[in-house]
């Protein structure tokens, strides 16, 4: 009887054992995951001026220009980012492309169709078997989930993923992109790599960066110097019969991948309209406003990475965080209602200011923002943490800045109006504001405001009290 109480003893006391040890293993693996996921590359940030920055590199395809900012300016290089911009004219198509780091693209005008391939993933959009037999010589196809984008539209991209762009409107698509090459993702080095599995890309379009120029300029002679200087997609290094063998298909069709016969770029024309396996727009923005009134499952059961959802229209009135009528609304995109933004480490905010409305004077706690004017022209001002002012100037529509962690800054429209996007590096972005309701002033008591500025208590009682509002301001007398 003894020895059988002992028995069980034991067990029981292995059984706890176990159950405790994989609490801690199961704990110690989701620390580990989320400081992973919280690494990102450090790079000395000594800003002493900020400018509006405007793209330097203009590389055109048969169907649209690419643009580039110089990643070597050191505004990018302190937010560890890289950012270029797309205008895709109608029917052009951005051929598929990966990239080494998380990506985030706004669409700033125009509509089209964008798909992404997950490796792993199955073809869940099939063409139905019950085909009249007009239709039944034409091979049927299946692929991977595609969805309709328009303006307003921000989109999240994984690492590797590749995906394609198509323009089906009746105007220009202009989308633009920020990749965030400081993520713990990238294990290369610090500038954007672009991967095409199309087309015919110039080298500019592969990983431009002056660094990057200088290195493919300084190789002399050679056939290796020569082909650094080369553009060429993914397929081009392989050998044919390799490559033959491998997707079992005839040399010949290997040779048309490897090299294309026109040189069109990476935005090349479709001559007939593209024909993919889509809903109808009208359906999916549907289901789409369904799933965000329903809220976003976060439990690992509701989304895979095969189904998760990777866009979110930022640009909708009736999801604005804030919103004052007589002065705009400002929209918050993060990890609670885009949950794919947990694993790329980034989130944006979107803001529309009303005729000579201001934003609160702000800091951003945890992240850098890089900010780029979709419409309007306004003032804006930086402030370092010594109390230099590092930027004071107007910016408008294309350009773009970068405001570093920390750093205070404020935004007052123009006559015309000024909206933005910027780009955060933290997949819950935080503020905190200067001024207003719900400001650090507001916080503190009066006679800390008295004492630290050496002002009266009525003057104190002014500052803290005098503005109302929540981020965004309506206009004043001082403002005309």
């Amino acid at each position: 009887m003894a020895s059988t109480s002992l028995l069980c003893l034991g067990l029981g006391f292995l059984i706890l054992f176990h159950a405790c040890f994989a609490q801690i293993a199961q704990g110690t693996d989701a620390t580990r995951e989320q400081r992973q996921q919280q690494q990102r590359f450090q790079t000395q940030c000594n800003i002493q001026d900020l400018n509006a920055l405007e793209p330097q590199q203009r590389v055109e395809s048969e169907a649209g220009v690419t643009e580039f900012w110089d990643q070597n300016d050191e505004q990018l290089q302190c937010a560890n980012v890289a950012v270029f911009r797309h205008r895709i004219q109608q029917r052009g198509l951005v051929v598929p492309s990966y990239t080494n780091t998380p990506e985030l693209f706004y669409v700033v005008q125009g509509r089209g169709i964008h798909g992404a391939v997950f490796p792993g993933c199955p073809e869940t959009y099939q063409e139905s078997q019950q085909r009249s037999s007009e239709s039944q010589s034409r091979s049927q196809d299946q692929h991977q989930k595609v969805r309709q984008i328009r303006e307003g539209d921000l989109v999240a991209l994984p690492t590797g993923s590749a995906n394609w762009i198509y323009n089906d409107g009746p105007s220009e698509l202009v989308v633009v992109a920020l990749v965030d090459v400081g993520n713990s993702d990238n294990q290369l080095d610090q500038f954007l790599r672009k991967f095409y599995l199309g087309g015919n890309p110039q080298p500019q379009l592969q990983g431009y960066s002056q660094s990057q120029g200088s290195r493919y300029q300084g190789s002399q002679g050679g056939e290796g110097g020569d082909r650094s200087r080369r553009g060429g997609n993914l397929f081009r290094g392989f050998d044919e019969r390799l490559l033959a063998e491998a997707f079992n298909v005839n040399p010949d069709l290997i040779s048309k991948l490897q090299r294309p016969q026109m040189q069109k770029g990476i935005i090349v024309r479709v001559e007939e309209e593209l024909r993919v396996l889509s809903p109808q727009r009208g359906r999916e923005q549907e289901q789409e406003q369904e799933q965000e009134f329903q809220g976003s499952g976060d439990n690992g059961i509701e989304e895979t990475i095969c189904t998760m959802k990777l866009k979110h229209n930022i640009n909708d009135p009736s999801g604005a965080d804030a919103y004052n009528p007589r002065g705009g609304r400002v929209t918050t995109v993060n990890r609670f209602n885009l949950p794919i933004l947990r694993y790329i480490q980034l989130s944006a905010e979107k803001g529309n200011l009303y005729q000579n409305a201001m934003m609160a004077p702000h800091w951003n706690l945890n992240a850098h923002s890089v900010v780029y004017i979709t419409r309007g022209n306004g003032r804006m001002q930086i402030v370092a943490e010594n109390g230099e002012n590092v930027f004071d100037g107007q910016i408008r529509e294309g350009q773009l800045i970068v405001v570093p962690q920390g750093f205070a800054v404020v935004k007052r429209a123009s006559n015309r109006g000024l909206e933005w996007i910027s780009f955060k590096t933290n997949d819950v972005a935080k503020t905190s504001q200067l001024a207003g309701r719900a400001s650090v002033i507001r916080g503190l008591p009066l006679d800390v405001i008295q004492n630290s500025f050496q002002v009266s208590r009525d003057e104190a009682q002014r500052l803290k009290y005098n503005r109302q509002e929540l981020t965004v301001f309506t206009p004043g007398p001082r403002s005309q």
